[in-house]
């Protein structure tokens, strides 16, 4: 395939592998949203990081990219001075699906972030990436969370008992949505507006 695509552009956002320098503005959107990521990202029970924890952080994220290891993107407003969450196509389960998550900002919930950024990285799991599946794992009360991917055209496949870590320790049931690449061409995911680019900067969509 093409891919991965580096970059992917949206009416309102970038969507682009994370790069050691931006720890600063990382680090700015998850200390001010610690609060509000807490009851649904065990990652976020070890914030806050320092600056060069965060920089170590996203040297990692970079390395897996460049090698297909996982796809982990940042989220930013179009100047790329601030970020407005993060998002990932992941390769956690078999060489033909990807699994979507994301985290948005505490000042930027309820403003489509998530979906615009959901809708973008199906399309270009499907049409760049050539997969035949992509899913989406909520805790169920996370009902934001439940409703960008029902909105985008997933359908709710399974709730699985006890299979995510909590945050605050044991385990807590996982929603698995999921999308199929048949179902793909008549969801909101297909109509999705974007320009997506590979690591040369050459046009894929």
């Amino acid at each position: 395939m093409p891919g991965p695509a580096y970059r992917i552009t949206t009416p309102r956002l970038v969507l682009r592998c994370w790069q050691p320098d931006d720890a600063a503005i990382l680090k700015e959107a998850v200390d001010s949203s610690i609060d509000h990521l807490l009851p649904w990202m065990p990652w976020a029970a070890d914030e806050p990081q320092t600056l060069e924890q965060k920089v170590e952080l996203l040297r990692g994220f970079r390395s897996r990219f460049d090698s297909g290891e996982d796809f982990i993107y940042g989220i930013l407003e179009p100047g790329e001075q601030r970020a407005l969450g993060g998002t990932g196509l992941h390769t956690r389960s078999d060489a033909g699906s990807r699994e979507i998550g994301y985290w948005i900002r505490a000042d930027a919930e309820g403003a489509g972030i998530a979906s615009e950024a959901t809708r973008a990285l199906t399309r270009v799991a499907f049409e760049v990436d050539g997969v035949d599946r992509v899913e989406i794992h909520c805790d169920p009360e996370n009902v934001r969370s439940a409703r960008v991917a029902e909105r985008a055209g997933f359908r709710h496949e399974a709730t699985l008992r006890r299979r995510l870590p909590h945050p605050g320790g044991g385990l807590r049931d996982c929603m698995i949505w999921t999308l199929f690449a048949t179902e793909y061409p008549d969801s909101p995911c297909a109509r999705a507006e974007l320009d997506a680019f590979d690591v040369q900067g050459q046009r894929l969509l």
